[in-house]
């Protein structure tokens, strides 16, 4: 059981998708069939913003923040001032994925290009540091790394195919094909 709640930590990026999904399968779940393109995006993309950035990244600020020596020691690097920078870096993308959750289009295309930018630059990083420093720690070269990659392709699809499914409602507010 401790080696299943270390991996679940450890590859926490992973872990926080599946939930993701298995949040959007009980939403769908809970609303009628049947199911629209639409309401499916939808479901998957305000729980993907949810968990995989909102829960994520907090993950991560309080791991890089609290925890910097274990968090240093999973990348394979030396505990270093500028994990608190990281750190509240992280808290940002956060909070706007919190508020991506339930925000419009803008909101949202705001919270998947800062991570994304985040993300795919320290998969550049994972990569040099695994062919100039043959670091192959757990957190540079495992789930992480994909999950750096993968994470915000992922997102950005979502938003895309989301396009053109917000109607605008007769006050002038959008209206998504799933409510919250």
């Amino acid at each position: 059981m401790e080696q299943v709640i270390r991996f679940l930590l450890s590859n926490f990026t992973l872990t926080l998708f599946v939930i993701g999904l298995i949040a959007s399968l009980i939403a769908l779940l809970r609303h009628p069939r049947p199911w629209s393109r639409a309401t499916v995006t939808e479901a998957l993309l305000s729980w993907f913003l949810f968990f995989s950035l909102g829960v994520s990244f907090l993950y991560n600020f309080v791991m890089h923040v609290f925890f910097s020596e274990m968090a240093a020691a999973f990348i394979g690097w030396q505990a270093s001032p500028f994990q608190k920078e990281v750190g509240f870096a992280s808290l940002g993308f956060s909070v706007v994925g919190f508020m991506a959750f339930k925000g419009g289009t803008g909101m949202r295309l705001a919270a998947l290009v800062g991570p994304a930018c985040f993300l795919w630059g320290a998969a550049a990083g994972h990569v040099v540091q695994m062919v100039e420093a043959h670091n192959y720690a757990p957190g540079n070269a495992g789930v992480i790394f994909y999950t750096d990659i993968l994470l915000p392709v992922f997102g950005l699809i979502l938003l895309w195919m989301q396009r053109g499914t917000v109607t605008i409602t007769e006050t002038g507010m959008p209206k998504t094909a799933f409510p919250r």
